[in-house]
């Protein structure tokens, strides 16, 4: 099902998903609305994969705990007394009742509020209250359900099945293509969860491919280019890059230096410390800096304030964004001195509504070595009250209009390029965990073609 890691690099053209084929893949739009395809997901899908969950700074001290839900499932992540970290089930082996919910810290045990039940950090019962009343009951056999868990990174993974393979070979070629960066070394200082009326994968979707930046962005047009930005399939996994400081090439050199910089202080000036309408720096640039440089040199300057050391980044590492997508709803976006992890899966709320997601927005910032650990602040928002920049805001608006034109009759098919071929191997990959006859899965052709039976 999946490509092991440091699988040799095949041609510029070719990767885990083959050449690209001569003519449009299309894909069932009914995946991203009906019931039916949704409960197969639910049954054959979430169970199986890794799902990232949460951050080691969520449960970095004993007693820590965290709730994680996805459609109906909930797992109960725990740090134990010993400094391990633990998943459950979230259920009472009672009668079911949910153990936790939300996150906290300073557990000692694990106690169902219904009745009383209670085990400790490491899943072990140790209090039945009337025990006598079930008979012969020996409290080795109910322990909580337990769940796999593994870090990267400082993310934590969970995945509901007991024989899924390791986190390590899942992920396939990332860690070592991203390893330079340090990951390790950002801490998250917030959660933003936003509420969205459309599918899980439409909002996947708008994260797996920048074709849509022309349209959907023109600020960013002016300061990134999403020309050449390469990208790779590796299985569960894939890739693109794309440099920041420069103006797309589908403007042809319309724009002067100062138009760049402007562009990039208004859709990405957060990250280098600079408020909206930071004048262009000409009078710290020295000759030959390019826009790139000036901005490299002002994220390091923005980075030694917090005791962090960017010497060792040039502006390429600075300023070239690295998009990882790990299947089947997460993508991270790092440089030297960013990184935001994302993730799309069905609203709790409104688990049997295919119509309803949730986007979740993992905010890290890199700290300097050692710096202590502080709990993340989890919030959650409505679509229309959330703003987290100019250019999330407007993938946010976007997506409910996409979900209602998937709906209507005339629509039947998804018709994917070649650029977005990181949304054909969500698909793909999906097709397999559902076992999709043929006759359900994708294909090449256009969108009036009866498919071959």
């Amino acid at each position: 099902m999946s490509l092991a890691a440091g699988t040799p690099a095949r041609s510029h053209d070719e990767d885990a998903i083959g050449i690209p084929p001569p003519c449009p893949t299309l894909v069932p739009a009914e995946r991203y609305y009906s019931p039916r395809f949704a409960a197969l997901e639910a049954e054959r899908m979430w169970p199986k994969v890794w799902q990232l969950a949460c951050t080691v700074d969520h449960v970095a001290e004993p007693g820590d705990y965290f709730e994680y839900r996805c459609g109906p499932y909930a797992v109960l992540i725990v740090r134990g007394d010993d400094g391990g970290l633990r998943a459950f089930q979230n259920a009472c082996r009672h009668r079911g009742n949910a153990l936790c919910a939300g996150s906290g810290q300073g557990l000692r045990e694990i106690k169902c509020g219904y009745h009383g039940w209670t085990w400790d950090l490491a899943g072990t019962l140790k209090r039945v209250p009337g025990r006598k009343g079930f008979g012969v009951l020996r409290m080795p056999d109910f322990p909580l359900v337990p769940v796999r868990v593994e870090a990267w990174a400082g993310l934590v993974f969970v995945n509901l099945d007991p024989d899924a393979m390791p986190l390590a070979d899942y992920l396939e070629g990332v860690p070592d293509d991203i390893a330079w960066c340090g990951l390790g070394d950002f801490r998250c200082y917030a959660t933003l969860t936003v509420e969205v009326d459309a599918n899980w994968k439409t909002i996947a979707d708008g994260y797996s491919e920048t074709y849509h930046v022309a349209t959907l962005h023109p600020e960013l047009l002016r300061c990134v280019d999403d020309v050449h930005a390469p990208q790779r399939i590796w299985g569960h996994t894939g890739k693109s890059d794309q440099p920041y400081g420069v103006p797309s090439p589908r403007l042809d050199g319309a724009l002067s230096d100062e138009e760049v910089w402007d562009a990039y202080v208004y859709t990405q000036g957060a990250l280098m410390g600079a408020a909206e309408g930071t004048p262009f720096p000409a009078d710290e640039r020295r000759p030959g800096q390019t826009v790139a440089d000036l901005i490299a040199a002002r994220t390091r300057s923005f980075a030694a304030g917090r005791g962090v050391d960017l010497g060792w980044a040039d502006t390429d590492r600075i300023t070239r964004l690295h998009q990882y997508n790990v299947f089947p709803n997460m993508t991270f976006l790092t440089n030297a001195d960013h990184l935001t992890v994302m993730c799309s899966r069905p609203r709790r709320d409104a688990a049997s509504d295919p119509d309803k997601g949730e986007l979740v927005m993992f905010l890290m910032t890199r700290m300097a070595p050692g710096a202590p650990r502080t709990t993340p602040a989890d919030v959650r928002v409505t679509a229309g009250t959330a703003e987290p920049g100019v250019v999330l805001t407007q993938d946010i608006r976007v997506l409910p209009g996409v979900q209602r034109g998937m709906r209507q009759p005339g629509f039947t098919h998804l018709v994917l390029s070649g650029e977005e071929r990181r949304v054909i191997n969500m698909h793909r990959n999906l097709e397999r965990y559902l076992d999709l006859p043929e006759s359900e899965c994708m294909r090449c052709g256009t969108a009036d073609e009866t498919p071959p039976t």
